[in-house]
């Protein structure tokens, strides 16, 4: 089976790498187009694919065609390519955040049948954990919008989701990375306040929080039955719990999502 890539960014990048190295293509199976010609050819050549001169050289060549530009510019890409993609009929596999299956479609401005499934990816791909929802149009297959599920697992774990959770999924998987990041720091630098050196500081807590993540999907046990694991009666990481709640840390949290996900349906419209 052979992959293409419109675009050969960080994720992209991250994709590809993470696909080839779980064995789900092998890397002569995957071609690579992208503005930045050196860049692109020199990936390429790292991990044994192909990069390719054309838009229209690539859609011709493979069967799954991944576009990974912005969603500011994706609409224009698929403009320029629409009568290459409908004579070649590859299955579109779109990463462009808020830009709905339909308006996808549109853009070809036909009733003919069109394949696109929508994957919402994140940022932790990067490393290899990262979270994605994938949807499939009314013209895709269960066994194609499975075998994207199976791509995306190969950089962390894929779910497929009816487009209408997108919104929820963007704020919890999507955006929420940088709330992880942003209570990372703020541990470390609790850390600082009271004598310890940043670097350090955030050494630890890094580690802390990557521990507690990997005790709840692997225990599959309720968090509040890991939260009165830790709290001894009396003791210090009670404490520290209810003055975080006698701040409003739940309901806090809670409104930071409400305001992605009412934000991210204000951009799909």
């Amino acid at each position: 089976m052979k992959i293409g890539f419109l675009g050969a960014g960080n994720m992209a990048s991250a994709i590809v790498e993470g696909i080839i190295k779980k064995e789900f293509v092998k890397a002569d199976e995957v071609y690579l187009y992208d503005i930045l010609t050196d860049k692109v050819q020199a990936f390429a050549a790292s991990l044994g694919a192909h990069a390719v001169a054309e838009p229209k050289e690539l859609i011709e060549t493979v069967e799954v065609l991944v576009l990974a530009v912005k969603p500011n510019v994706i609409k224009g890409v698929l403009d320029a390519s629409k009568e290459t993609i409908q004579q070649n009929s590859p299955l579109i596999v779109s990463i462009a955040a808020g830009t709905p299956l339909d308006a996808l479609y549109e853009v070809f401005e036909t009733t003919n049948p069109v394949k696109i499934v929508r994957v919402m990816p994140n940022v932790n791909a990067l490393v290899g954990e990262g979270a994605a929802a994938i949807c499939g149009n009314d013209f895709t297959t269960k066994e194609e919008v499975s075998l994207i599920v199976e791509m995306f697992n190969a950089v962390g774990q894929a779910w497929e989701l009816e487009e209408h959770y997108f919104s929820n999924f963007t704020a919890l998987a999507g955006s929420s990375p940088a709330y992880a990041y942003l209570f990372i720091d703020s541990i470390a630098r609790a850390g600082v306040k009271n004598g310890m050196a940043k670097d350090k500081a955030l050494e630890i807590a890094a580690q802390a929080v990557l521990g507690s993540a990997k005790m709840i999907i692997e225990s599959q046990e309720n968090p509040w039955t890991l939260i009165d694991r830790v709290c001894s009666p009396g003791g210090t990481t009670v404490a520290g719990l209810v003055e975080l709640e006698n701040n409003a840390f739940i309901s806090t949290v809670i409104k930071g999502i409400d305001a992605t996900i009412a934000k991210d349906q204000e951009m799909s419209k």
